[in-house]
C-alpha cells in the first residue's frame, strides 16, 4: 500500500473516497549534494518579491542521499503566506528553489522498501527564511508511530497524521495518510512558539467483532518524534451505528467516522442493513462526526446521506446512533447560528426545512421521496405551488402585512408527511424569521424500525421552533391505525402520547394540532409514521 503527504487546504466531504498516491518513485540514490537546477518559482510568488535560494537535501536511513521522497514547502506568514511547492520524483537528492522571505512549514516523506514500503516523515514546523538557506532532511532521528488497539489480532486499516502551524496571523498544515502500520515520524529544526503547533494522530483497525478508532491530539512548539499509545479496552468507548432496512429493501450501506476537529483520515466501512456495527473509540480525541449512506436503489439514484455531528463517547460506556429509522418528519436545526426553516426577506418568503428527517432528527441532503410540493396562500388567495425537493420553496409576495397559510408535503414509500402553518407577515428592512414550529415523535422501536403488535406505549412528543420559544397555548395529538382514514385523540401525560399499536403488518400515523402563545398554528400529519412487526 502507499502513502501520501500533502498540504491541507480543504475539509473532507462526507463518505469521500480515499486516494493514496505513491510517496516517491524508487530511483538509484545519487550522491549529489551540489545544488541541482532550480525548479521554476511557484506562481504564488510575485515577480517583484525578493527571493532567496532554499536548498533541500534528502537523506535515507543510512545517511546516503535518496531520491525516494515527497517534500512540501508551505508558506505560513510574511511574504511567504500562500506559497506552496511540492517536490516529487525529482532526479536528484538535492533541489534548490527560490522562495520569498517569511515563515515556512516543511515536511518530507522519505520512502524505504524493506521489502514492504515504509515511510519516514520529517516535519519542520519552523523555518524562517531571510537569506539563502539549506535544510537537510535526515530520517535517522525518526521514531515509530506505535498506536495499536488492545486486540492482538486486529488488522491495521488506515492512519492519518496532521500538523497545523500558526504564526503571524497565518496558518498552514500538512498531513500524511498511511495504509501500512510502518510510519516513523520526527521533528526537525528549532522549536516554534509555545502552543503554535497542533497535531492530530488517528489510527483505524478492524477487530474480530468491532472496529477501532484511536485518535490523539497534541499542542506544543514541536512536531512529534514517534508516538506510543496502547489503550486498554476499559479506556475506550463503544459507538454503535445501527440502520434498519430502508423502504427500498436491504443491502449494503456505508458508515463514515472522522474526528470533528482537524484530522487527516476518515474511516469508511460497509454496513449490511438491517444491521449495526460497533467502533471502539478513544474519548480523548473529542467529538466524532458520524455519517451514513443508505444502499443505492439503482446506479442512477443517489443514496440518502445522513450526518450526526459532534458525537462523543465515554470510556467503558456505549453510545448508539441510529440512522434512517422512523419516525420520519420535519426537524429544525438546533445548532446555534443555524439557518431558520422559514425567512421573510423583503417581498420574499422562503422555506428551507428538513421535512423528512429520520427518527433521531438527522437531516439528509438527498431524502428518499416519491413526490413533494409546497403551497402558499395569502389572505385566502393562492400565491403559488412549487414542486420538487421536500420542504424547499421561495415565493414573491406583496409587502403589506397579511395572513398566510404555508403548506408543504412529501410522499415516501409507505407514508406521507405534511406540515401546514398559519401566521402573519409583512416586509421589513431586515430578514425576519417566520414563526414556524414542528413536532417530533420518538417512540421506542425495535432494531428493525418496527413496533410490537397490540401494545400500549407512551411516545415522547417534542416541540421545536417558535412554540418552543414563545410557549404552547394548545397541543393535541391524534392517532390513526388505518392510514389516516379515521383518527382518535391520544391521551397526553408528561409530554407523552399514549399509543396502542394494531396487529402485525399495521401502521401507526400521527396528526398534531398546535397553537403557540402568539396565535400561530401548525397542523402536522405523518401517515405511516411507523410499521408494526410480528409478535
Amino acid at each position: 500500500m502507499n502513502n501520501i503527504a500533502t498540504p491541507r487546504t480543504t475539509r473532507r466531504t462526507l463518505l469521500r473516497g480515499l486516494t493514496l498516491a505513491a510517496a516517491g518513485t524508487c530511483l538509484p540514490a545519487a550522491v549529489a549534494h551540489a545544488a541541482a537546477p532550480a525548479p521554476a518559482a511557484t506562481t504564488a510568488t510575485a515577480a517583484s518579491t525578493e527571493t532567496y535560494a532554499l536548498t533541500l537535501v534528502h537523506l535515507g536511513r543510512t545517511g546516503a542521499p535518496t531520491t525516494d521522497y515527497t517534500t512540501h514547502v508551505t508558506g505560513v506568514s510574511g511574504a511567504a503566506a500562500g506559497f506552496a511547492q511540492r517536490l516529487r520524483e525529482e532526479p536528484a537528492a538535492t533541489v534548490t528553489l527560490r522562495v520569498p522571505k517569511g515563515r515556512y512549514l516543511l515536511d518530507s516523506s522519505i520512502s524505504v522498501y524493506s521489502p514492504q514500503i515504509e515511510t519516514d516523515w520529517i516535519v519542520q514546523p519552523r523555518l524562517d527564511v531571510d537569506g539563502d538557506t539549506t535544510v537537510v532532511f535526515d530520517p535517522r532521528s525518526a521514531r515509530p508511530m506505535d498506536v495499536a488497539p488492545p486486540e492482538a489480532g486486529a488488522e491495521f486499516r488506515l492512519s492519518g497524521v496532521l500538523v497545523e502551524v500558526a504564526h503571524g496571523g497565518g496558518t498552514a498544515s500538512v498531513h500524511i495518510i498511511n495504509a501500512t502500520p510502518t510510519l516513523r515520524m520526527a521533528h526537525q529544526g528549532p522549536a516554534a512558539e509555545p502552543g503554535s503547533v497542533r497535531q492530530s494522530v488517528d489510527s483505524y483497525w478492524k477487530g474480530a467483532k468491532e472496529w477501532y478508532a484511536l485518535g490523539y491530539t497534541f499542542t506544543s512548539d514541536r512536531a512529534l518524534t514517534g508516538l506510543v499509545r496502547h489503550p486498554t479496552a476499559a479506556e475506550l468507548g463503544a459507538l454503535t451505528v445501527r440502520a434498519p432496512a430502508p423502504a427500498t429493501g436491504p443491502g449494503y450501506g456505508f458508515v463514515s467516522l472522522e474526528p470533528s476537529g482537524p484530522s487527516a483520515a476518515t474511516l469508511p466501512l460497509p454496513l449490511l442493513v438491517p444491521g449495526s456495527t460497533t467502533i471502539l473509540a478513544t474519548p480523548e480525541r473529542g467529538a466524532w462526526n458520524v455519517g451514513y449512506s443508505t444502499p443505492r436503489v439503482t446506479d442512477e439514484t443517489p443514496p440518502t446521506v445522513y450526518e450526526a455531528p459532534e458525537v462523543r463517547v465515554r470510556a467503558g460506556a456505549g453510545t448508539l446512533v441510529a440512522f434512517d429509522s422512523p419516525v420520519f418528519g420535519p426537524a429544525l436545526d438546533p445548532r446555534p447560528g443555524a439557518r431558520p426553516a422559514g425567512v421573510r426577506t423583503g417581498n420574499t418568503i422562503g422555506l428551507d426545512l428538513s421535512l423528512l428527517a429520520d427518527g433521531e432528527g438527522h437531516r439528509s441532503r438527498d431524502p428518499l421521496f416519491e413526490g413533494a410540493s409546497t403551497t402558499l396562500h395569502r389572505n385566502g388567495g393562492l400565491v403559488g405551488t412549487l414542486r420538487g425537493t421536500p420542504g424547499q420553496a421561495e415565493f414573491t409576495v406583496p409587502s403589506a402585512r397579511a395572513d398566510y397559510r404555508l403548506s408543504t408535503t412529501a410522499a415516501r414509500p409507505g407514508g406521507r408527511v405534511t406540515a401546514t402553518w398559519t401566521f402573519t407577515s409583512a416586509a421589513s428592512a431586515q430578514a425576519a424569521e417566520l414563526p414556524l414550529s414542528v413536532v417530533r415523535f420518538t417512540p421506542e422501536l425495535r432494531p428493525d424500525g418496527t413496533a410490537a403488535p397490540y401494545t400500549t406505549s407512551l411516545v415522547p412528543v417534542t416541540v421545536q421552533g417558535a412554540a418552543a420559544t414563545s410557549g404552547v397555548r394548545c397541543l393535541a395529538v391524534s392517532v390513526s391505525t388505518d392510514a389516516g382514514a379515521t383518527w382518535t385523540r391520544a391521551p397526553m401525560a408528561g409530554g407523552r402520547a399514549s399509543v396502542r399499536t394494531p396487529g402485525p403488518g399495521g401502521t401507526v400515523s400521527f396528526r398534531t394540532e398546535l397553537t403557540d402563545a402568539a396565535g400561530n398554528t401548525l397542523t402536522q400529519t405523518q401517515v405511516g409514521a411507523y410499521r408494526v412487526g410480528s409478535a
